[in-house]
């Protein structure tokens, strides 16, 4: 019914900014929208014939309205995904090596805006003035440098600091003759490629080899091997029997001091931290746009 209905024109607040009429001046409903008037009739005659607005056909309205769509699902997924593993597992989840689940979505959210975002905005934007000279483009164009900025941090976590997560973790050494480990080689235990999975609670070690629910390593596309879950347990839909009931394989030891981070694990985090507030900024100006 929605894409089928006849649409008369997709107006703005910049009309009525131009013209200093309220909205029951061009519409018969007095908070805008909707069936015209005579004289709002004229204006959009007027608009039309300078080249001032694009008119769509129905063909282009249900094309525009599709890729709308799976705009919005892309950045659903994307900021998803930032927030799932900031604010749930922390930043510290991802520092032993990116997942390959949350990047592989990542990447795919991103690209999907990008091609999404660059045909919604040719569909929007009749002009470069455009984005100077009105408030739609003007928060348009915010928010796609603060996009591309995300865009060039995760081209940099990929390519530069990913590689070295993953080196890094290699060359620590696994686990002593007592069955001690640091959490840093815990990590070398992520069930992946014939390795053992190892989990750490409350200052244990426990392996999940064994157990379906940790296939290669992952236990419900959520929670990986080679980590220690004693405070993600606490948002787990069920109690620590699950873990204790496993083989104990060792201990896990709490460093003496903190390690300094190398100059990859800082870039990492700030990227992390970075990308979390860019995505409540973004979600402002959007909130900006359409109810402000």
């Amino acid at each position: 019914m929605l894409v089928f209905s006849p649409r008369f024109a997709f107006a703005t607040p910049d009309y009525a900014r131009q013209t200093g009429f309220a909205c029951g001046q061009c519409h018969v409903d007095v908070i805008g929208g909707g069936q015209l008037t005579r004289e709002g009739s004229d204006y959009l005659f007027d608009m039309k014939s300078r080249g001032l607005i694009r008119p769509l056909t129905m063909t282009q309205h249900v094309v525009r309205l599709i890729i709308g769509y799976l705009h919005m699902i892309a950045a659903i997924m994307w900021f998803g995904t930032i927030m799932y593993v900031h604010i749930l597992l922390k930043p510290a989840y991802a520092s032993k090596g990116l997942p390959k689940g949350e990047l592989r979505l990542g990447w795919l959210s991103m690209l999907v805006l990008l091609i999404t975002g660059t045909l919604l905005t040719i569909a929007r934007i009749p002009s470069w003035d455009t984005f100077f000279t009105t408030r739609f483009g003007i928060l348009l164009g915010i928010k796609i440098s603060l996009y591309l900025i995300m865009l060039s941090s995760a081209l940099v976590v990929t390519i530069y600091i990913g590689p070295k997560l993953r080196k890094q973790k290699t060359l620590v050494p696994a686990m002593d003759a007592d069955g001690a480990s640091t959490l840093d080689a815990l990590g070398q235990f992520d069930g992946k490629d014939g390795r053992p999975a190892y989990v750490a609670y409350k200052g244990l070690i426990y392996d999940m080899t064994g157990s379906r629910l940790w296939k290669n390593g992952s236990h419900m596309m959520k929670h990986a091997a080679g980590n220690d879950l004693t405070d993600i347990l606490k948002t787990a839909p069920h109690g620590e029997d699950k873990i204790l009931a496993m083989p104990r394989a060792g201990r896990l030891l709490a460093p003496a001091e903190k390690p300094r981070r190398p100059f990859h694990m800082k870039l990492f985090y700030f990227f992390a931290y970075m990308n979390l507030i860019l995505v409540f900024v973004i979600t402002f100006v959007i909130a900006l746009w359409r109810w402000w």
